[in-house]
């Protein structure tokens, strides 16, 4: 998959978040008051840094994950191909 160099000035906008799962063969959280909004980010390579950090943090609980979501694809589709 390649990814797309936004346009100067182009704002992709990105949200880290994550919580301890159900099982980790699903997407279900055990608890979705203590999920963990890492926050939001202007690009993906922001957003990476940021998913990488957490994901390093919480490296000895395998319940454990955190997803970075494309915002910018729910916001405006026309963005499908960008990163």
């Amino acid at each position: 998959m390649t990814k797309s160099t936004p346009k100067p000035g182009q704002q992709l906008l990105h949200l880290v978040f994550g919580g301890e799962l159900d099982d980790v063969k699903s997407v279900t959280f055990k608890d979705l008051h203590k999920l963990d909004v890492v926050g939001f980010y202007p690009n993906y390579a922001e957003a990476h840094q940021a998913w990488l950090a957490k994901a390093r943090e919480t490296l000895d609980n395998a319940q454990m994950r955190y997803f970075i979501v494309h915002l910018h694809r729910l916001l405006d589709p026309s963005t499908q191909k960008a990163d």
